[in-house]
């Protein structure tokens, strides 16, 4: 496999706080809008991503290309749905859908997915990889206040 995904709990915080500082990132998440991350925000986010595990059997991972950290994606339990979410260091940014290739083949082969949704802020315009990986639009939704586009992925 070209990608390794190992437990978020495996790399440094300090890797988790440097990537999810990155001013960049806010242009395509949100969610981080207003948001000042530190030490305590970083080991808490992974800690939380940490009890999905304990609570669901799955959750999400982080990506490492030949040892070194890329990013963070993975399945996480969204009421009913499997939604499966990645966010890339920029440095990575054009390894998405490799990385969402081999997840879904993951996915797969796990069996416990029926289908796997996708939340994209309304900021993002290149979407063809959705529809190249066959997720279709379903809905717009609010999750935590921001405004989504909600795709789905039949598996």
């Amino acid at each position: 496999m070209e990608f390794e995904f190992v437990r978020l709990s495996a790399v440094s915080v300090e890797q988790i706080l440097a990537h999810m500082s990155d001013a960049r990132l806010v242009a395509h998440m949100p969610l981080l809008e207003g948001m000042h991350w530190d030490r305590s925000v970083a080991e808490g986010f992974v800690a939380a991503k940490e009890a999905a595990w304990v609570r669901d059997g799955l959750g999400v991972w982080a990506i490492l290309q030949q040892g070194r950290y890329v990013g963070w994606g993975g399945f996480q339990r969204e009421g009913a749905n499997w939604d499966y979410a990645l966010v890339l260091r920029p440095e990575a940014f054009g390894l998405g859908l490799r990385i969402t290739r081999q997840a879904l083949a993951w996915a797969r082969a796990e069996g416990r997915m029926e289908s796997v949704t996708f939340l994209l802020p309304p900021t993002r315009r290149h979407l063809g990889a959705l529809a190249r990986i066959g997720a279709v639009a379903e809905d717009e939704v609010s999750y935590l206040g921001a405004r989504f586009l909600k795709f789905r992925l039949r598996l």
